[in-house]
């Protein structure tokens, strides 16, 4: 047994962990990082990085057979899907340097593959090391959420885990659950040849607004998906190649595949987090908005906080705590100018408080702005003119913004940017766009909140006939 003590111990080599290891080692401390899988976690190897890359290449097919606006003749895609999986993993493996052991043990910290679970207060045991420090980092992600619908166990299905490694093209994919992961696999399947049908037991893309939601939803039913909400799965059968899922209604779906695409679960179970006098739940370990947990001298970030689960937050959280453990200063997170997107063609994306969340926040003091694609001149240009952006204002300034459309994760990084540094909506009035970009959107959006002002305002109308008269 080797006893190793340290100023800083990470539990998983996630973006979280990587960030707090990256950091926390360039500047000086003493780190430790366990890995008991892969290194860069679940988003490069089964998560954000692998489910985009298979995004691209249906889009690539999808644009074969869709070119007649353009003048280009469309032709059927021929699509080998054992081919678009080599693409898949050769982006992982691209990427995957970045992440690696060997960039770590460069930066100078010490990487042990091992998994790890708590002994004591600050002690964990990992393989044949046990490990003290004086900060200790739950960064250990979270996992697919299989539920236990009777038959499952007796059908063969995929998840986020395996779905990438299948090199079997589906004939007809089944994913029961109607979130951003099952959508986005849906069109990428349903682009590379597949029948697809999304089982949702309530409204598919149901935490979004339900108006931008719909816009993405008409598109992908426009595009051959099935996509039957309500239907809550209850029994399963069949066999490989076979698969039947009967749901409350008596409603049976029947596939080739399955794909369970229900939500996520952290991993925490399996840490011995009471050892360390650490609470948590199914949702994952219980923090403060230091996200310190019910043992001060250690921290959980990412999924295992139980909070916003993308890696984008991760990462934020990693930066925050860095603060803390490293300098010994007050640091706290905000969740309000946390931006998430949904990558379907069109894309779907948030900051801050939707619509509906502002109305019941804010009442009669709020004031909603809109601008659709359609009347944006890049849009029309390239045949993207599906969706519209909502901007929600309060006294001057946005508490939230919602895009559905082209490119909505890249446009919704202005309206991070404003929340994170309650800027006015002045702020974006002001900008200038570069002619013509997608971009003047959000200009054109933020425009909107000065038309009755301006324009319609009888005050303002008598002070310019007036400047007119007596200007020389």
């Amino acid at each position: 047994m080797e006893k190793i003590k340290t100023d800083i111990l990470i539990i998983g080599a996630g973006s979280g962990g990587l960030s707090v290891a990256a950091g926390a080692s360039q500047m000086g401390a003493d780190v430790v990082l366990l890995e008991g899988h892969k290194m860069g976690g679940d988003c490069l190897n089964f998560g954000c990085v692998p489910s985009k890359a298979l995004i691209a290449a249906g889009k690539q097919a999808h644009a074969m057979s869709h070119g007649a606006k353009f003048g280009v003749t469309p032709v059927m895609p021929e699509v080998s899907y054992a081919a678009a999986k080599d693409h898949v993993h050769k982006v992982i493996d691209t990427i995957a340097p970045v992440d690696s052991q060997e960039r770590f043990e460069g930066m100078g910290v010490r990487v042990i593959r091992e998994f790890g679970k708590f002994i004591d207060a600050k002690t964990v045991q990992a393989g044949p090391y046990q490990i003290t420090a004086r900060r200790v980092v739950i960064s250990t992600g979270s996992r697919p959420f299989v539920p236990p619908i009777p038959g499952l166990d007796t059908v063969p299905y995929e998840t986020n885990e395996t779905l990438f490694d299948l090199r079997e093209q589906p004939e007809h994919l089944i994913i029961i659950g109607g979130g951003p992961i099952g959508l986005e696999m849906a069109q990428a399947h349903v682009r590379l040849g597949s029948k697809v049908t999304v089982l949702e037991g309530a409204k598919a893309l149901g935490r979004d607004d339900p108006e931008m939601a719909e816009v993405v939803l008409n598109r992908l039913r426009a595009e051959g998906i099935e996509i039957a909400e309500g239907q809550i799965a209850e029994k399963i059968a069949g066999s490989a190649g076979a698969i039947e899922i009967h749901t409350k209604d008596g409603s049976v779906f029947a596939g080739s595949h399955l794909l369970m695409a229900v939500g996520r679960q952290p991993n925490v179970d399996k840490l011995d987090l009471e050892k360390a006098g650490i609470e948590y739940d199914r949702r994952g370990v219980k923090t403060d908005m230091a996200l310190k947990t019910t043992n001060s001298k250690v921290y959980a970030i990412g999924d295992a906080a139980g909070r916003h689960q993308f890696t984008h937050v991760a990462g934020y959280h990693g930066a925050t705590i860095i603060r803390s453990m490293l300098f010994g200063l007050p640091a706290k997170i905000r969740e309000d100018h946390i931006p998430y997107a949904t990558y379907t063609d069109p894309e779907l994306a948030q900051v801050g408080l939707t619509e509906a969340q502002a109305r019941e926040a804010y009442s009669d003091k709020l004031e909603v702005v809109r601008f659709p694609y359609h009347e944006n001149d890049r849009a029309i240009a390239e045949g993207k003119t599906e969706g519209l952006i909502k901007v929600m204002i309060v006294k001057g300034r946005p508490v939230g913004a919602s895009i559905a459309g082209a490119h909505a994760g890249e446009l919704i990084q202005t309206w991070s940017l404003v929340l994170a540094n309650k800027l006015k909506i002045g702020a974006v009035a002001a900008m200038i766009a570069p002619y013509p970009t997608l971009a003047e959107i959000n200009k054109r959006a933020a425009g909107q909140y000065y038309v009755p002002r301006l324009f319609d305002n009888p005050t303002v109308k008598r002070v310019v006939r007036f400047v007119q008269k007596v200007l020389p």
